[in-house]
């Protein structure tokens, strides 16, 4: 079953820490000097926060992650039925993570990526700027923050 993700930018990651955590009534399963998720069943959310000097606060990006190569194919497949560019960037490191992943930008240039996660990384890594994939597949527009990179 896939899961939503959401990534917030945040300003004081201890604080944001505090509050998800009593929020969500669950403690992160990752949390590294700039960067915490919850991987949350009810609902079934994959939420992360991160500081960077990059980064506002805000929410940074959405997603869909799928389970398994099925249902990655079957997200890409929307991707691009969807009718606007995608970028493909594949295999990356980015969010303590190993993962493929797609992305796109909607008709409001909300950024969206589509991801497998194959397996840990012990270094954030990086990611398209928000930028780089507004320009790739949207309008490229100054809308706001870059995400994850």
């Amino acid at each position: 079953m896939k899961r939503l993700h959401v990534h917030v930018g945040v300003a004081d990651l201890d604080a944001s820490i505090a509050f998800y955590s009593q929020f969500f009534g669950a403690e992160p399963v990752v949390t590294k000097g700039d960067y915490a998720k919850w991987m949350l069943e009810d609902p079934r959310v994959n939420f992360a926060i991160s500081t960077g000097a990059e980064r506002a606060p805000g929410i940074a990006h959405l997603g869909v992650q799928a389970e398994d190569e099925t249902e990655l194919a079957e997200v890409y497949g929307r991707l691009e039925a969807a009718g606007r560019p995608v970028l493909e960037e594949g295999a990356t490191t980015c969010c303590y993570a190993q993962s493929e992943k797609s992305w796109i930008a909607d008709p409001d240039n909300i950024v969206w990526e589509a991801f497998l996660t194959n397996g840990e990384a012990t270094f954030y890594g990086t990611g398209p700027s928000r930028d780089a994939v507004v320009a790739a597949t949207g309008d490229a527009g100054d809308h706001g923050a870059r995400c994850c990179g």
